[in-house]
């Protein structure tokens, strides 16, 4: 991430732990799209329990990279609305 926003200024760098948050966003995030998969391959194909673990956990390898930087921007503007500075 950058350091700071390059429009209002917000610095982006806080202290350890400020974004322990943002994994529940990210937890979040995971199971709004691994779970609507593996109940499709459940309900709709009968797939085998080995088969729905290893494409959610395929799913859930590629995704978390991308979810990091949404979920500490989420977490970010979750911190804002809360508490403006």
């Amino acid at each position: 991430m950058n350091d700071s926003c390059a429009v209002c200024g917000l610095l982006y760098v806080r202290e350890a732990g400020y974004f322990l948050g943002a994994m529940y966003v990210s937890y979040g995030l995971g199971v709004l799209t691994v779970l609507p998969v593996a109940m499709a391959l459940v309900v709709l194909l009968d797939a085998q329990l080995a088969i729905v673990l290893a494409v959610a956990a395929a799913q859930t390898l590629a995704s978390v990279p991308l979810f990091v930087r949404y979920s500490r921007a989420i977490w970010l503007h979750v911190d804002q609305m809360i508490d403006p500075r």
